[in-house]
């Protein structure tokens, strides 16, 4: 079993950044894919970073904006947002996966989430 506390989310203005922590117990997350996956209001689940091993994925409209990294000492993920829009709007759940890159829906452990608002 993998445990998943998300923190760091809150409201930030237009143009703003955020970090996000996801700190991991009850196994090594190195050997996981460990994702953030949003959900904004009315939307499904949207895989917007993903990261197993050295490798890592970014979904389309973060890309450039979002960086994803890990420290493996801490057993901890993070995500870093910048240049916030509105549409980044969402809970933000951390969630890991002993699948490589699994889609959003095969992801095995979840965090309980946190809130990111952008405000325009």
């Amino acid at each position: 079993q993998v445990q998943l506390v998300e923190s760091g989310g809150g409201l930030v203005q237009t143009g703003g950044s955020l970090s996000l922590s996801c700190a991991a117990s009850g196994r090594t997350v190195y050997n996981y894919t460990v994702g953030w996956i949003r959900q904004g209001p009315g939307q499904g689940r949207e895989i917007v970073a993903a990261l197993w091993k050295a490798s890592t994925y970014y979904g389309g409209p973060v890309q450039g904006r979002f960086t994803i990294s890990r420290d493996d000492a801490k057993n901890t993920v993070y995500l870093q947002m910048n240049n916030l829009k509105p549409e980044d709007t969402a809970v933000y759940y951390c969630a890991a996966s002993p699948r490589i890159f699994p889609p959003a829906g095969a992801y095995h452990f979840w965090g309980q989430g946190t809130q990111v608002t952008v405000s325009s």
